[in-house]
C-alpha cells in the first residue's frame, strides 16, 4: 500500500491534466460558446450578459464540488474583462480583442527570453519543478528548452495571425471557433515539446551529476 502511494505521489501530470484535464477544456470553451451563439440569437448585450453568467456558473460549480478554483477563477477574471470592454465598444468581436493581443505579447515574450539565453520554458519548468537553474550549465538542456520555448512562441504567434485576420473581417463566429481550437489543445501540443525538453534534460544533467540519480 505504501509503495502504491509513493508511486502516486511521484506520478507525473500528464499533458491534459496539466491543460486543466478534459473538464478544463469544456469549461474553456462554454463561455466562449455561449458568447457566440447568444449573440447571434438574442444580440451584444444578451451575449455578455450570458458569457458572464455562465462563467459564474462555472465558478460555482466548482466550488460546490470541490474541485481547484484556479482556472475557473482566471477564465472568470477573462470574461468579465472580455465582456465588460466588448459591452464599452458596442461591438461583439471585441469579446476577443484582449485574448488577440495577448497572444502576440506572449509570442514576443517568449522569443525575447530566447534571445536573453533565458528560455521560458525552461524558467518556468525547472522553478516549477525545484529544479532551480542547474539546466543552464549545460548547453544541450538551453538547446532543448530554446526548441520548447520557441514551439510556444510559436503557438501563440500562430493564434494572434488568424485571429487578428478574422477580427479584421469581422468574422465573430469564426473568431469564437479559432479561440477554442487554438486555446487548450495546442496548448497540449506546447506543453508535449515542453515535456520532452524537461525529459532530455533532466537525463543530460544527471549523467552529468547536476542532478540526482533517480530513486528507484
Amino acid at each position: 500500500m505504501q509503495m502504491n502511494e509513493a508511486m502516486e505521489q511521484r506520478r507525473k501530470p500528464t499533458v491534459l491534466e496539466q491543460a486543466g484535464g478534459t473538464k478544463g477544456l469544456v469549461y474553456s470553451a462554454l463561455p466562449v460558446v455561449a458568447f457566440v451563439v447568444a449573440n447571434s440569437l438574442g444580440g451584444l448585450r444578451t451575449a455578455v450578459v450570458v458569457a458572464g453568467l455562465v462563467a459564474v456558473a462555472i465558478t460555482v460549480n466548482r466550488l460546490l464540488r470541490r474541485e481547484s478554483v484556479q482556472p475557473a477563477l482566471g477564465g472568470l477574471v477573462g470574461v468579465v474583462i472580455a465582456a465588460g470592454f466588448t459591452w464599452y465598444t458596442g461591438s461583439a468581436k471585441d469579446y476577443f480583442l484582449l485574448g488577440i493581443w495577448a497572444s502576440l505579447a506572449g509570442a514576443v515574450v517568449f522569443v525575447l527570453s530566447v534571445l536573453v539565453k533565458w528560455p521560458l520554458a525552461g524558467v518556468i519548468w525547472n522553478g516549477a519543478t525545484g529544479k532551480g537553474t542547474a539546466w543552464r550549465a549545460d548547453r544541450s538542456s538551453r538547446r532543448y528548452f530554446n526548441v520548447a520555448t520557441l514551439t510556444l512562441a510559436a503557438i501563440f504567434g500562430a493564434r494572434f495571425v488568424v485571429q487578428k485576420y478574422l477580427y479584421d473581417n469581422d468574422e465573430v463566429g469564426s473568431l469564437g471557433a479559432a479561440k477554442i481550437v487554438m486555446g487548450y489543445p495546442l496548448l497540449a501540443v506546447g506543453l508535449l515539446v515542453v515535456a520532452w525538453a524537461a525529459k532530455a534534460s533532466d537525463k543530460r544533467l544527471r549523467a552529468a551529476g547536476l542532478l540526482p540519480a533517480r530513486k528507484n
